[in-house]
Parts: C-alpha cells; structure tokens; sequence
C-alpha cells in the first residue's frame, strides 16, 4: 500500500464522503445521494447506477462502474494501491458480501458487462482478474490470483513471496456454489465448473468441469466418440 501524502490526503477525502452517505436508507434517498458522492469520487461511473448502503470502496479514484449496475449492501471493492484498478462493467451485479481486492503494484480486476457475482464471494489480487460478460458466480466462490512460495522449508512462508499469474474466465460460463479458481487458470468461454470445484489448470471453451481438482467430464459441443479422442488425447 502507498502511504505518502497524497495517497492520505485522497483516503482521508473517501472516509469522511462515503462515511457521511452511506448509512443513509433507501426510504430517505440513499441511492440518489450516494449515486452524487460516488460520480464525484469515482474514476467513471455511468447512468442508473444502483448502490446499497453499507456498500464499502477504497481507492475510489481508481473504480469505474458502468451503467445499471448494482453493488448491494455489505459488497466491497478495496484497492490497496494507486497503480491498480477495478473496472465494473455495464448491468453487472455484486451481490451482499461480495469482496473485490487488489493487492500490490499494477493489479487490474475488470468484470463484464451482465455478468452476477454471487454473495460473499472474494474476487482478489495481485494479478489481474478477468470474467468475461455473462457470466453466473455462485456464492461463496473464490478468484484469486496469487499463490504463495513456500519452497523453503526454513524461511517464513509469508517472507518467501507470491506468484502473479493472473486468472481469466471467458464470456458466458457458470461457476457453481463455492467454486475456487487458483492462479494461473484460464476458464474457457461458456463453460461450466460443477459446485465445490477447485480449478487448479485450465478448462477448454464450453466444458463441464467437476470435483477436486476440477477435471474436464463432458463437452458442451463435442459428441461422447469425440470427447473421449480429445480426453484420451489430452
């Protein structure tokens, strides 16, 4: 995290607008004056722009949020670093509890447009993130790029650094309840990844994907006689 004096000045001007309209409910107007503080804050923000209250940001000059889109009560978006962005896409839902982290340098987290994150799922840095557009994460998922060294045994883990490989999904694919995507992984357009899945390589475009860790049991486009070439094959 940056701690100069800019990077406290530009915090100390988010804590004292996003403590002052937050709490404010929707019966008294929330959602219009927020949707007023944020578009002066935010890096971009478009039109009819749902925000909940209880909604956290950090590092608000760094989110775009496209239009109709809804962030609900208790969703957050943190960027911990002036070099790093998160950008929302249009029709996008973050629903309650959802967590988008960026850690460390140049970290990019970009959801597309119409896709839903379900609640409590953590979307996180330091590599970049991409979910293409309609996309269906269920709840309790995580996406996260990073995944510690530890290769000595001596050396604390937490001192011995991160990979940053990043994370992909492509357009039009349905991660079930309480998927994990490691780092590294590409997840092919239009494909499906069974609940409690935990994806530790890539899956090829419109696959069905199950258990831990996730392998590839049925093509979305292949018949079973060519399946199973490409599964032998593979």
């Amino acid at each position: 995290m940056i701690f100069n004096d800019t990077a406290k000045l530009i915090r100390a001007k988010e804590l004292l607008v996003t403590t002052c309209v937050n709490w404010i409910p929707v019966i008294a107007g929330g959602v219009f004056i927020r949707n007023l503080a944020y578009r002066l804050l935010l890096k971009k923000m478009g039109a009819s722009v749902y925000i909940q209250d209880g909604a956290e940001f950090t590092g608000v000059s760094n989110i775009e949020i496209g239009s109709e889109s809804f962030i609900a009560r208790g969703a957050s978006i943190i960027i911990r670093n002036l070099s790093s962005r998160v950008r929302i896409g249009e029709k996008v839902k973050l629903d309650k509890g959802v967590c988008i982290t960026t850690v460390g340098d140049n970290c990019c987290i970009e959801i597309d447009e119409n896709t839903f994150i379900g609640p409590y799922t953590c979307i996180g840095g330091p590599g970049n993130v991409k979910i293409g557009k309609y996309c269906l994460i269920a709840a309790h998922s995580g996406i996260i790029a990073n995944n510690h060294i530890f290769a000595d045994p001596i050396e604390m883990i937490r001192l011995q650094g991160l990979t940053r490989q990043g994370v992909v999904i492509g357009d039009n694919c349905w991660l079930g309840y309480g998927v994990k995507v490691l780092d590294g992984v590409t997840i092919g357009e239009g494909s499906v990844i069974g609940a409690g899945a935990v994806v530790t390589k890539d899956i090829p475009p419109y696959s069905i994907a199950v258990g831990v860790p996730a392998k590839v049991v049925r093509s979305r486009q292949l018949g079973e006689k060519q399946f199973t070439n490409w599964r032998d094959a593979n």
